[in-house]
Protein backbone atom coordinates (compact mmCIF):
# COMPACT_ATOMS: atom_id res chain seq x y z
CA UNK A 1 0.00 0.00 0.00
CA UNK A 2 1.46 3.25 -0.75
CA UNK A 3 0.02 6.69 1.40
CA UNK A 4 -1.39 10.03 -0.86
CA UNK A 5 -2.57 13.08 0.22
CA UNK A 6 -4.48 15.71 -1.23
CA UNK A 7 -1.86 18.55 -3.36
CA UNK A 8 -1.85 22.02 -1.67
CA UNK A 9 0.85 24.53 -1.36
CA UNK A 10 0.71 24.11 2.60
CA UNK A 11 1.28 19.83 2.14
CA UNK A 12 3.87 20.66 -0.26
CA UNK A 13 5.62 23.33 2.36
CA UNK A 14 5.65 20.80 4.96
CA UNK A 15 6.83 18.36 2.45
CA UNK A 16 9.91 20.12 1.84
CA UNK A 17 10.85 21.37 5.15
CA UNK A 18 10.75 17.42 6.17
CA UNK A 19 7.56 17.64 8.74
CA UNK A 20 5.54 14.92 6.73
CA UNK A 21 6.40 11.87 4.71
CA UNK A 22 4.22 10.64 1.87
CA UNK A 23 4.59 8.19 -1.12
CA UNK A 24 2.57 10.34 -3.31
CA UNK A 25 0.48 13.24 -3.84
CA UNK A 26 -3.22 12.93 -5.13
CA UNK A 27 -4.49 15.10 -7.27
CA UNK A 28 -7.18 16.29 -10.29
CA UNK A 29 -7.11 16.36 -14.01
CA UNK A 30 -5.29 19.55 -13.78
CA UNK A 31 -2.18 19.68 -16.04
CA UNK A 32 -0.42 22.34 -14.05
CA UNK A 33 -0.95 21.09 -10.34
CA UNK A 34 0.36 17.66 -11.76
CA UNK A 35 3.44 19.48 -12.81
CA UNK A 36 3.78 21.35 -9.91
CA UNK A 37 3.34 18.11 -7.22
CA UNK A 38 5.34 15.77 -9.47
CA UNK A 39 8.21 17.92 -8.52
CA UNK A 40 8.27 16.33 -4.80
CA UNK A 41 6.78 12.88 -5.37
CA UNK A 42 5.15 10.83 -7.50
CA UNK A 43 1.52 11.59 -8.85
CA UNK A 44 -1.52 10.22 -9.35
CA UNK A 45 -5.02 11.41 -10.61
CA UNK A 46 -8.22 11.34 -9.19
CA UNK A 47 -10.87 12.10 -12.02
CA UNK A 48 -14.46 13.66 -11.97
CA UNK A 49 -16.55 10.97 -13.58
CA UNK A 50 -19.52 10.28 -12.01
CA UNK A 51 -21.52 8.01 -13.24
CA UNK A 52 -25.20 8.66 -13.61
CA UNK A 53 -24.32 12.11 -14.95
CA UNK A 54 -23.23 10.85 -18.57
CA UNK A 55 -19.84 13.14 -18.01
CA UNK A 56 -17.94 10.87 -19.43
CA UNK A 57 -17.69 12.05 -23.16
CA UNK A 58 -17.14 15.39 -21.58
CA UNK A 59 -13.98 14.40 -19.84
CA UNK A 60 -13.05 12.35 -22.30
CA UNK A 61 -11.83 8.47 -22.44
CA UNK A 62 -8.59 9.78 -24.85
CA UNK A 63 -7.55 12.31 -22.03
CA UNK A 64 -8.02 9.62 -18.98
CA UNK A 65 -5.90 7.34 -20.96
CA UNK A 66 -2.96 9.76 -21.56
CA UNK A 67 -3.01 11.79 -18.00
CA UNK A 68 -3.15 7.79 -16.46
CA UNK A 69 -0.48 6.81 -18.77
CA UNK A 70 1.83 9.86 -18.10
CA UNK A 71 1.32 9.57 -14.11
CA UNK A 72 1.88 6.54 -11.63
CA UNK A 73 -2.20 6.62 -11.61
CA UNK A 74 -3.42 2.60 -11.16
CA UNK A 75 -7.07 2.96 -11.58
CA UNK A 76 -9.60 4.85 -13.30
CA UNK A 77 -11.87 6.10 -10.65
CA UNK A 78 -15.50 7.00 -11.07
CA UNK A 79 -17.97 8.59 -8.85
CA UNK A 80 -21.61 6.57 -8.78
CA UNK A 81 -24.83 8.69 -8.07
CA UNK A 82 -27.49 8.98 -10.25
CA UNK A 83 -29.59 12.37 -10.67
CA UNK A 84 -33.19 12.97 -9.64
CA UNK A 85 -33.75 14.24 -12.81
CA UNK A 86 -32.61 11.22 -14.98
CA UNK A 87 -34.84 8.87 -12.23
CA UNK A 88 -38.77 8.50 -12.95
CA UNK A 89 -39.06 6.93 -9.53
CA UNK A 90 -36.22 8.34 -7.28
CA UNK A 91 -36.90 5.35 -5.13
CA UNK A 92 -36.53 2.68 -8.42
CA UNK A 93 -33.04 0.23 -7.67
CA UNK A 94 -33.13 -1.37 -10.66
CA UNK A 95 -33.65 1.96 -12.94
CA UNK A 96 -30.62 3.88 -10.92
CA UNK A 97 -28.12 0.44 -11.18
CA UNK A 98 -29.16 0.54 -15.02
CA UNK A 99 -28.62 4.67 -14.95
CA UNK A 100 -25.16 3.94 -13.60
CA UNK A 101 -23.99 1.12 -15.54
CA UNK A 102 -24.28 2.81 -18.40
CA UNK A 103 -21.56 5.30 -17.65
CA UNK A 104 -19.59 2.82 -15.98
CA UNK A 105 -19.71 0.19 -18.73
CA UNK A 106 -17.79 2.32 -21.71
CA UNK A 107 -15.03 2.82 -18.92
CA UNK A 108 -14.86 -1.24 -18.20
CA UNK A 109 -14.89 -1.86 -21.98
CA UNK A 110 -12.01 0.83 -23.04
CA UNK A 111 -9.65 0.27 -19.66
CA UNK A 112 -10.75 -3.09 -18.34
CA UNK A 113 -12.96 -4.24 -15.49
CA UNK A 114 -9.70 -4.49 -12.99
CA UNK A 115 -8.51 -1.15 -13.85
CA UNK A 116 -11.65 0.64 -12.64
CA UNK A 117 -13.22 1.54 -9.42
CA UNK A 118 -16.61 2.56 -8.20
CA UNK A 119 -16.50 5.23 -5.09
CA UNK A 120 -19.24 5.11 -2.72
CA UNK A 121 -20.48 9.16 -2.57
CA UNK A 122 -21.82 10.57 0.46
CA UNK A 123 -25.67 11.49 0.96
CA UNK A 124 -27.18 14.10 0.61
CA UNK A 125 -24.01 15.40 -1.08
CA UNK A 126 -23.08 19.20 -1.58
CA UNK A 127 -25.36 19.66 -4.74
CA UNK A 128 -28.38 17.85 -3.23
CA UNK A 129 -29.16 16.30 -6.44
CA UNK A 130 -29.10 12.77 -6.14
CA UNK A 131 -31.20 10.49 -4.76
CA UNK A 132 -30.73 8.35 -1.27
CA UNK A 133 -30.80 5.02 -3.35
CA UNK A 134 -27.47 6.04 -4.45
CA UNK A 135 -26.02 5.32 -1.62
CA UNK A 136 -27.53 2.26 -0.18
CA UNK A 137 -25.48 -0.94 0.32
CA UNK A 138 -27.29 -3.16 -2.22
CA UNK A 139 -27.40 -0.56 -4.81
CA UNK A 140 -23.56 0.02 -5.13
CA UNK A 141 -23.09 -3.81 -4.77
CA UNK A 142 -25.02 -4.82 -7.80
CA UNK A 143 -23.34 -1.59 -9.48
CA UNK A 144 -19.84 -3.04 -9.08
CA UNK A 145 -20.42 -6.71 -9.41
CA UNK A 146 -22.52 -6.08 -12.37
CA UNK A 147 -19.69 -4.12 -14.33
CA UNK A 148 -16.96 -6.15 -12.73
CA UNK A 149 -14.97 -3.06 -11.69
CA UNK A 150 -13.69 -2.39 -8.28
CA UNK A 151 -14.47 -0.59 -4.65
CA UNK A 152 -12.43 2.61 -4.11
CA UNK A 153 -14.06 3.02 -0.26
CA UNK A 154 -14.15 6.72 1.14
CA UNK A 155 -15.40 6.33 4.66
CA UNK A 156 -16.03 9.79 5.24
CA UNK A 157 -18.69 9.58 2.48
CA UNK A 158 -19.62 6.00 4.10
CA UNK A 159 -20.23 7.81 7.77
CA UNK A 160 -22.41 10.78 5.82
CA UNK A 161 -24.19 8.05 3.87
CA UNK A 162 -24.76 5.75 6.87
CA UNK A 163 -25.82 8.67 9.50
CA UNK A 164 -28.40 9.88 7.00
CA UNK A 165 -29.96 6.32 6.20
CA UNK A 166 -29.67 5.81 10.05
CA UNK A 167 -27.71 2.52 10.16
CA UNK A 168 -24.62 1.96 12.01
CA UNK A 169 -21.34 2.81 9.87
CA UNK A 170 -19.31 -0.14 10.26
CA UNK A 171 -22.31 -2.49 9.45
CA UNK A 172 -22.63 0.19 6.61
CA UNK A 173 -19.29 -0.75 5.02
CA UNK A 174 -19.53 -4.11 5.95
CA UNK A 175 -22.42 -4.34 3.61
CA UNK A 176 -20.23 -2.86 0.76
CA UNK A 177 -18.39 -5.03 -2.00
CA UNK A 178 -15.27 -4.70 -0.10
CA UNK A 179 -13.73 -8.04 -1.77
CA UNK A 180 -13.40 -5.66 -4.25
CA UNK A 181 -11.57 -3.14 -2.48
CA UNK A 182 -9.05 -0.83 -5.03
CA UNK A 183 -8.45 1.81 -2.75
CA UNK A 184 -9.20 4.04 0.25
CA UNK A 185 -9.93 8.03 0.80
CA UNK A 186 -10.03 9.54 4.41
CA UNK A 187 -11.02 12.55 5.66
CA UNK A 188 -12.86 13.72 8.73
CA UNK A 189 -16.81 14.59 9.11
CA UNK A 190 -17.74 17.86 10.72
CA UNK A 191 -19.89 20.87 9.74
CA UNK A 192 -19.04 23.25 7.20
CA UNK A 193 -19.46 27.07 7.89
CA UNK A 194 -23.38 27.09 6.91
CA UNK A 195 -23.54 24.17 9.56
CA UNK A 196 -23.85 21.51 7.36
CA UNK A 197 -22.47 17.81 7.65
CA UNK A 198 -19.54 17.55 5.48
CA UNK A 199 -16.32 15.83 4.70
CA UNK A 200 -12.92 17.13 3.92
CA UNK A 201 -12.32 18.61 7.20
CA UNK A 202 -9.96 17.53 10.00
CA UNK A 203 -9.97 14.11 12.18
CA UNK A 204 -12.26 12.74 14.96
CA UNK A 205 -11.84 10.33 17.14
CA UNK A 206 -14.27 8.74 15.22
CA UNK A 207 -12.96 9.32 12.28
CA UNK A 208 -10.03 7.73 13.62
CA UNK A 209 -11.19 4.81 15.46
CA UNK A 210 -13.34 4.25 11.67
CA UNK A 211 -9.97 4.66 9.58
CA UNK A 212 -8.30 2.07 12.59
CA UNK A 213 -11.08 -0.77 12.14
CA UNK A 214 -10.38 -0.21 8.35
CA UNK A 215 -6.56 -0.88 8.33
CA UNK A 216 -7.13 -3.22 10.56
CA UNK A 217 -9.32 -5.70 7.95
CA UNK A 218 -6.41 -4.65 5.38
CA UNK A 219 -3.89 -5.75 7.82
CA UNK A 220 -4.95 -8.56 8.73
CA UNK A 221 -6.18 -10.00 5.75
CA UNK A 222 -9.96 -9.74 5.71
CA UNK A 223 -10.02 -7.29 3.04
CA UNK A 224 -7.55 -6.97 0.34
CA UNK A 225 -4.95 -4.86 0.00
CA UNK A 226 -5.54 -1.57 -1.82
CA UNK A 227 -3.14 -0.03 -3.56
CA UNK A 228 -3.49 3.71 -2.58
CA UNK A 229 -4.85 4.80 1.14
CA UNK A 230 -5.63 8.34 0.16
CA UNK A 231 -6.36 11.52 2.69
CA UNK A 232 -8.49 13.99 0.93
CA UNK A 233 -7.60 16.74 3.49
CA UNK A 234 -6.79 20.04 2.12
CA UNK A 235 -6.39 21.21 -1.67
CA UNK A 236 -6.97 24.19 -3.98
CA UNK A 237 -9.38 26.90 -4.78
CA UNK A 238 -12.67 27.81 -3.21
CA UNK A 239 -13.76 24.14 -2.04
CA UNK A 240 -10.64 23.63 -0.22
CA UNK A 241 -9.84 27.37 1.02
CA UNK A 242 -11.12 27.26 3.98
CA UNK A 243 -9.70 23.74 5.09
CA UNK A 244 -6.68 23.71 4.41
CA UNK A 245 -4.76 24.92 7.49
CA UNK A 246 -1.06 23.78 7.82
CA UNK A 247 -1.46 22.85 11.24
CA UNK A 248 -4.42 20.17 10.90
CA UNK A 249 -1.99 18.62 8.21
CA UNK A 250 1.07 18.38 10.56
CA UNK A 251 -1.02 16.71 13.12
CA UNK A 252 -2.59 14.23 11.16
CA UNK A 253 -0.70 13.17 8.50
CA UNK A 254 2.38 11.45 10.45
CA UNK A 255 -0.08 9.46 12.05
CA UNK A 256 -2.11 8.42 9.10
CA UNK A 257 1.10 7.72 6.99
CA UNK A 258 2.66 5.31 10.26
CA UNK A 259 -0.87 3.63 10.40
CA UNK A 260 -0.59 2.45 6.78
CA UNK A 261 2.39 1.11 6.83
CA UNK A 262 2.34 -0.01 10.50
CA UNK A 263 5.42 2.47 11.75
Amino acid sequence: MQFALNYSPPAAALLADGKIEIDLFKCPDWPDMIEQAGKQRPVYVHFPLVAGQQNVGEVGLEQVARLRASTCTPFVNTHIGARYQDLADPEDADAAVEHMLRDVRPLVDHFGADSVMAENIPYPDIFQDKPAIDVLPNVICRVIQESGCGLLLDTAHARLAADSLEMDVYAYIERLPVDRLREVHVTGVGLNREGIPEDHLPMTDDDWELFGWVLDNIHRGRWPAPRIVACEYGGIGPMFDWRTEPDVIAQDIPRMYAMVHQR
